[in-house]
């Protein structure tokens, strides 16, 4: 039926381990969607999400994002170039983010996801916290292998549920991206308390 929603719309979050292709495939995303994008685009087009980074287990989808002056503006002007280049809309009655505008580009199979285009409101603070988030997890190792302890834990219990799987890591990343007191750690060096996974 026309109406089904397509097989990657209930694909199971799945962490894999990190595939130093993520970083090239996002790189020719980036540029691709900058060219399709550029007279919205606010800033440079970021990868962000797990994918962005090194070492990092994740799940194997590019996140990118764009910040864009006038959401739905964008994706009308933009919506025939981006599903020519294979980018699905995510109408947002059913994305539920109103921050956004959401695609997804399936892989050749069109059975599992292989990029999210997250399309953000210029001047949103979801934009910079994607960032920040991103920048935090790079700068900190340990961060980042706490981050990947949980997302395996959470795709163990609820790789089904994929918007289950997301609200499990929000607490996790808000205190990411909170300012951490330091405390004295051993050899009286200085380190920052992590938040709990």
């Amino acid at each position: 039926m026309a109406d089904e929603p397509p097989v990657w719309a209930h694909e199971r979050a799945e962490v894999r381990p990190h595939d130093p292709q993520w970083t090239i495939r996002a790189a020719s995303e980036r540029e691709r969607l900058s060219e399709l994008l550029g007279p919205w685009l606010t800033a440079d087009l970021e990868h962000v999400g797990s994918t962005a980074i090194p070492g990092l287990a994740a799940k194997p989808i590019i996140d990118l994002a764009a910040s864009v002056t006038g959401l739905d503006a964008v994706t009308a002007a933009a919506m025939e170039g981006l599903a020519a280049e294979g980018w699905c809309h995510v109408p947002p009655s059913l994305d539920g983010r109103p921050w956004r505008r959401f695609f997804v580009k399936p892989d050749a199979s069109g059975r599992h996801r292989a990029a999210h285009l997250h399309l953000i409101e210029a001047g949103h603070p979801r934009w910079s916290e994607q960032i920040a988030f991103r920048d935090a997890l790079r700068a900190d190792p340990a961060l980042a292998r706490d981050y990947e302890h949980l997302k395996r834990r959470l795709s163990a219990r609820h790789g089904d549920d994929r918007e289950t799987y997301t609200e499990g890591k929000a607490a996790f990343i808000a205190a990411a991206l909170r300012p951490q007191p330091w405390v004295r750690g051993d050899g009286g060096q200085r380190r920052s308390i992590r938040p709990a996974s």
